[in-house]
């Protein structure tokens, strides 16, 4: 088992424009303010596992429940694309009901964070580099998630209210972007 410095940084960087943590922080505030408190460890914990085990055991996993990698992608744009629909028109769709704890595991932990574009991002990197310099990426990844989720307060009143009005909705077109093209990539229209 070796770790290979460039395998690592081409890892992260890739994982890093996947994830884009820095163009959610719109969203993750916007499900704070609906949930009252964002659990940044638990988000964090559980995003970094699912992509471990993703990685280990994903196209296995996919195939045992009859799923391809394409339909999981698809699953995940009608996620993405709720969640933008939420951001741009200002419409309530996912309700937190009595457990606004869950807001951490979904929608944020997954798909946000650990979604469909990362988990088929890792089955593809898994192709061209050694595991371990995969899972020290993304190691690297969810240490600076977990530093966003934990200062979204601060990083709200840097924006301000209307900075973050302008940014929830320009980043809901984004992300509705994002998610017709994964739908649109998955089912080759």
């Amino acid at each position: 088992m070796e770790f290979n410095l460039r395998q690592i940084l081409s890892t992260s960087m890739v994982l890093f424009a996947i994830i884009d943590i820095l163009g959610a922080i719109p969203v993750v505030i916007e499900l704070r303010r609906k949930a009252g408190h964002i659990q940044s460890e638990k988000a964090t914990i559980v995003a970094a596992v699912l992509m471990i085990i993703f990685l280990f055991a994903g196209e296995t996993l996919l195939k045992v429940i009859g799923l391809d990698v394409e339909s999981f992608a698809i699953a995940g744009s009608f996620v993405i694309f709720f969640i933008a629909m939420e951001m741009v028109l200002g419409l309530t769709i996912f309700k937190e009901g009595d457990a606004p704890e869950t807001v951490s595991i979904v929608p944020l932990a997954f798909p946000l964070i650990a979604g469909a574009g990362t988990m088929t991002t890792l089955l593809s990197l898994k192709t061209e580099y050694a595991t371990q310099n995969i899972i020290v990426g993304i190691m690297i990844n969810m240490i600076f998630v977990y530093f966003v989720l934990k200062n979204t307060e601060r990083l709200e009143k840097l924006f301000g209210k209307s900075g973050l009005n302008v940014l929830r909705k320009a980043f809901g077109i984004i992300l509705l972007a994002i998610a017709i093209k994964l739908f649109r990539s998955n089912t080759h229209l």
